[in-house]
C-alpha cells in the first residue's frame, strides 16, 4: 500500500512541477520513519503475542556468521595464550622485565578504559538526538498521509473540458487558487523533512562509527587484560617462591584485623605483629628518603623496574601521582561522608571490572577484607606515610611485597563495596584512597597531578 501511494503520489507530483516535495514526502513513508519497531514494541508491550516465525536463509546465514566468529575469538584467545606463555618463559626470573610488562600493560589496559569511557560519553549524546529526531518525524506521520492522499487525488482527476463545462472551469480555478496556497507551505514542511532526514543519515553513521570504534577497543581491552592476568599470575608465582609462608602470613593477617576497630589500629597491628609486615615497614624506615636530583625528585630513577625501595620521597611527590583508577571523583577529603561524618579521603566512581594500580611506590602492610572497607590494601611509602586504598573486589599482591608505581595491584567489581558508598549508589563500583601522615589523615589533594602530562609512570 505504502509503494503504490508513493508511486501514484510522485506521478502526481510530476504533472503538478511539485515533483521534488512529493518525493520527500514518500521517501518518508517508504523509509517508515519511525519502522514497524515501536509498534511491534507497543503490541508486545500490550501483551499481543508474536506469531511464531520460521528463520529465514539470511537469519540461518547470520547466525553461522555469529558462530563463526565465536569461534575466531576462540581461536585467537588461544593464540594469544601460547604467545604468552613464550613471553613469560623469555622473561624467567628475572624481574626488572616482569616489572616493566607488568607496568606497561596495566598502562595500556587503562588507557582502553579511557578510550571507551570517552567513547560512551559521546555516544549518549548522538542517541538522544537520533531518539529526537525520530520522534519528530513521526509525530508528522499522519500529516504527511494526508498531503499524499490530497495529492493522489489531484492526480487522478482528468483535466477539464473548459469550452464545453465552464462549471468545471470554475472548479478548476478555485481548486488553483487552493493549491497556490497549499504548496508553498507544503515546500516549507518538505524542505524541514529534508533536513531532519539528512541529519538522521548522518547521525546513524556517526554512531555507527562511534560503535565500531569501541567494540575494536573491547577487543583490545579483553587481549591486554588477558596477558595482564597472565603477567600477574607470574609475579605473584615467582613472590610466592620467595615467601614460602605466603598463606600463613594472609591468614595471619586477617587473624589480626578482627583484634582491631580503627585503620590506625590495623596498620599498627600490622607492622608490629605480623611478621611480613614489620619487615617492609623496618626496611621502609631504614631506607629513608631517597636523596633528591639538583634540589627535585629524580624521576629518572622511576624508570628503573628493578628497584627494590622508592625511587622518590613521598613528600617530594607533590602533584605528580595518578590516581590508582580511571574514575570520577564522587566525594573529597573534608566534605560530608553522608552520615553525619567528615570525608577521610577521597572517593572515585570507577568502571566495573576497571584496573587498579598503585600511585606510588611502597611496601604492602596489609591485602584483604576489613571491615566496612571490602577488600582494603595499605601501603608503606616511606617517611612516615601509608596510602589506603579500598573497595576492590580482588587483590593481586601480597603483604611484605614491594610494588611499583603504576604496578597492577586490584581490580574493581561491579557494584560498590564501600560501606559508607552503599547509600549513595550501591550499583556503581566506588574507590576509596586515603593517605595518612605518623597515622593522622591528610589530604591527599596536593599529590595528584593536574592532568596526564604530570602524571607519574613507572
Amino acid at each position: 500500500m505504502r509503494l503504490t501511494q508513493g508511486i501514484v503520489a510522485r506521478q502526481a507530483a510530476a504533472r503538478d512541477g511539485q515533483q521534488p516535495a512529493v518525493l520527500v514526502l514518500a521517501v518518508c513513508l517508504l523509509a517508515g520513519v519511525s519502522s514497524a519497531g515501536p509498534s511491534v514494541a507497543r503490541a508486545q508491550a500490550a501483551g499481543t503475542p508474536s506469531p511464531a516465525v520460521a528463520p529465514s536463509g539470511d537469519d540461518i546465514k547470520q547466525r553461522e556468521q555469529e558462530l563463526e566468529a565465536v569461534r575466531a575469538q576462540q581461536k585467537n584467545a588461544t593464540e594469544l595464550q601460547e604467545r604468552l606463555k613464550v613471553d613469560i618463559a623469555a622473561i624467567g626470573q628475572n624481574r626488572a622485565k616482569l616489572n616493566q610488562q607488568l607496568i606497561e600493560t596495566a598502562a595500556a589496559v587503562r588507557d582502553i578504559e579511557t578510550k571507551i569511557t570517552e567513547a560512551e560519553a559521546r555516544l549518549l549524546p548522538l542517541d538522544a538526538h537520533e531518539q529526537e529526531i525520530r520522534s519528530s518525524l513521526d509525530s508528522r506521520r499522519s500529516e504527511i498521509v494526508e498531503v499524499l492522499a490530497a495529492l493522489q487525488r489531484v492526480g487522478r482527476r482528468t483535466p477539464p473540458a473548459l469550452l464545453l463545462r465552464p462549471e468545471d472551469a470554475l472548479q478548476s480555478l478555485r481548486t488553483a487558487i487552493l493549491l497556490g496556497s497549499v504548496v508553498p507551505e507544503m515546500r516549507g514542511r518538505a524542505a524541514k523533512l529534508v533536513a531532519d532526514l539528512d541529519e538522521l543519515v548522518s547521525l546513524r553513521k556517526s554512531i555507527a562509527a562511534e560503535r565500531d570504534r569501541m567494540a575494536a577497543d573491547r577487543d583490545k581491552l579483553k587481549a591486554e587484560q588477558t596477558r595482564l592476568s597472565t603477567l600477574v599470575d607470574e609475579r605473584q608465582r615467582q613472590q610466592s617462591s620467595f615467601e614460602k609462608d605466603m598463606a600463613a602470613e594472609g591468614a595471619r593477617a586477617i587473624e589480626l584485623s578482627h583484634q582491631v576497630d580503627s585503620l590506625q589500629g590495623l596498620i599498627a597491628k600490622m607492622e608490629q605483629d605480623l611478621k611480613s609486615a614489620a619487615e617492609a615497614a623496618a626496611i621502609a624506615s631504614r631506607k629513608g628518603a631517597p636523596a633528591p636530583l639538583n634540589g627535585k625528585p629524580n624521576l629518572a630513577a622511576l624508570k628503573d623496574p628493578s628497584r627494590l625501595s622508592p625511587a622518590i620521597a613521598f613528600a617530594a611527590a607533590k602533584g605528580l601521582l595518578a590516581f590508582p583508577v580511571n574514575g570520577t571523583k564522587i566525594r573529597d577529603f573534608g566534605g560530608s561522608d553522608g552520615v553525619g561524618g567528615v570525608e577521610k579521603g577521597i572517593s572515585l566512581a570507577a568502571r566495573r571490572g576497571a584496573q587498579v594500580t598503585t600511585p606510588c611506590d611502597g611496601w604492602v602492610v596489609y591485602a584483604g577484607p576489613f571491615r566496612s572497607y571490602g577488600q582494603l590494601l595499605i601501603l608503606n611509602a616511606g617517611g612516615g606515610y601509608h596510602v589506603l586504598i579500598a573497595g576492590m573486589e580482588r587483590i593481586s599482591v601480597n603483604i611484605g611485597q614491594f610494588v611499583l608505581t603504576g604496578e597492577p595491584v586490584a581490580t574493581m567489581g561491579s557494584t560498590s563495596r564501600v560501606a559508607s558508598i552503599l547509600a549513595a549508589n550501591p550499583s556503581q563500583p566506588v574507590l576509596y584512597i586515603e593517605f595518612r601522615k605518623d597515622g593522622t589523615p591528610i589530604d591527599p589533594g596536593p599529590w595528584w597531578a593536574a592532568n596526564n602530562d604530570q602524571k607519574v609512570r613507572g
